[in-house]
């Protein structure tokens, strides 16, 4: 039985006040059929009305099939409604319109809750079957039983202990010299994107990205009103030749460039942060898979490299750990920190307590570290596997693109144009096999490629999904 709410004028006919607001609902689909509605004696008690004026309107709805009065039983939202007219009343249109930037061909939400592909390539997506579920229950537990103390609001650079153990993780795993006051916490590194682009840019700003890259930072710059500019990625990765002078900012992911995957190399990070100074301009790094390295000796990251502050450091633990955490942080010079603070505090306050001292204790336990070491092995296994199969069984269509690090590698096509990719990954789609193309994270002219994830993919499943591909390819 649902708690029903209405409002009555008492200018007006209380009865068909009533009949009005409850058909209302049901036609627009918040009574669905057979929900239960109060008694009429319940309902006068709770508008102060007369018993019979509830009785007459529930009469007429029933009169008319909107209800159903079963004796002994209640009254009930019949399953003959009038759906013609239900949609007639959702269809109906307002005035309202978004503004023109949000017009048109704005970005598409994704759909990720169906069901995954049987041979599923897709990148930015971690083995979720290989998580220890059982530890991470443990410290949500603790958090639980303690609630008490973490139910009110907090404050929006996240909670001291996640802070603290964040600067503990980046100090071993990156060499990052950072102090749990030089970071603010955030809903993954997309919100951290979005809280820079407004911090940084003016409308008008030009801001450049790699390209190929990573459309939703791109587009997080876009809907900040920034001039957006696409700067060419090379081996060596963005090549810095070609940045605008005019920039306000550049995006990069220099560890393990997306969706190419090469490294920056260590010339180029060097060209990239004197480019920076000269151009009075702010670096994002963003490094947002490489907790799995594959061999080759570690780079610095530009952050450590960097001795203007002009680069600020962002990431998360969505493949690391669980994209459903959406926990992630941005390392930022004290200045922009403050600001970021205040931005965060306007768009949501702070994200999930609970969820974020969680992760403190799951981190300061040991037990992010250890299952990166697991899934590097893991990893390491799949991506060496999908490229011996690469270059054993798929020349001269494709040439891998070698990658030491990361859940994805990337391999160019030979004598295959852009529509020809597209139509391989809709062939590969209906075969239950998921891949991307090059050119869906291109602006201007790449070459064309696919894009190969490896972190959601059993080893057992890559040489058939891979020959799948291969019998597309040659068809």
């Amino acid at each position: 039985m649902v708690d029903l709410h209405l409002t009555l004028d008492e200018q007006s006919g209380l009865a068909r006040q009533i009949y009005d607001q409850i058909r209302r609902a049901i036609l627009t689909g918040r009574l669905p059929a057979g929900t239960r509605l109060p008694s009429s004696r319940e309902l006068a008690q709770s508008l102060g009305i007369a018993r019979n004026t509830v009785t007459a309107a529930l009469d007429h709805l029933v009169a008319e099939g909107y209800l159903q009065a079963r004796a002994g039983v209640g009254t009930f939202v019949s399953p003959d409604a009038d759906p013609a007219a239900r949609s007639a009343q959702t269809s109906r249109s307002s005035p309202l319109t978004p503004v023109p930037l949000w017009r048109g061909e704005t970005p598409q939400v994704p759909v990720l809750d169906g069901e995954p592909p049987a041979y599923d390539f897709r990148t930015g997506l971690p083995d979720d079957s290989r998580f220890p579920y059982p530890a991470w229950r443990r410290h949500v537990d603790v958090v639980v039983r303690r609630s008490s103390r973490y139910a009110v609001y907090a404050g929006p650079a996240g909670p001291p202990a996640l802070r603290a153990a964040i600067a503990r993780h980046l100090g071993v795993s990156r060499g990052l010299s950072v102090g749990p006051d030089d970071l603010l916490v955030t809903d993954g590194v997309q919100q951290a994107l979005s809280l820079l682009a407004q911090v940084l840019v003016e409308p008008g700003d030009v801001v450049a990205v790699e390209d190929p890259g990573y459309p939703p930072a791109r587009r997080a710059f876009e809907f900040a009103r920034a001039t957006v500019v696409p700067v060419p990625v090379d081996e060596q990765g963005i090549v810095v030749d070609r940045l605008p002078v005019r920039a306000t900012a550049v995006y990069v992911t220099p560890a393990h460039q997306f969706p190419l995957g090469v490294r920056m190399s260590l010339a180029r990070r060097t060209a990239l942060l004197e480019w920076a100074r000269a151009a009075g301009a702010a670096v994002i790094e963003d490094d947002y898979d490489t907790d799995f390295r594959y061999g080759a000796r570690p780079i610095d990251p530009l952050h450590v490299l960097d001795d203007s502050g002009r680069v600020v450091y962002v990431g998360s633990f969505s493949k690391s750990m669980l994209p459903a955490l959406r926990v992630g942080y941005c390392l930022a010079p004290p200045a922009l920190l403050d600001a970021l603070l205040r931005a965060r505090f306007v768009a949501d306050w702070h994200g999930s307590s609970l969820t974020q001292l969680a992760l403190a204790g799951f981190i300061d336990d040991g037990h992010l570290a250890a299952h990166v070491r697991r899934m590097r092995r893991e990893y390491e296994q799949r991506r060496d596997r999908i490229a011996m199969l690469l270059d054993e069984g798929f020349r001269p269509h494709l040439r891998p693109i070698p990658t030491v690090a990361g859940l994805h590698l990337a391999a160019r096509c030979e004598g295959a144009g852009h529509d020809t990719v597209a139509a391989w990954v809709a062939a590969c789609a209906k075969q239950g096999v998921a891949i991307g193309s090059v050119g869906d994270y291109a602006l201007g002219e790449v070459e064309p490629g696919v894009v190969i994830g490896f972190g959601a993919v059993p080893v057992g499943r890559i040489d058939e999904g891979l020959r799948r591909l291969r019998t597309i390819i040659e068809s």
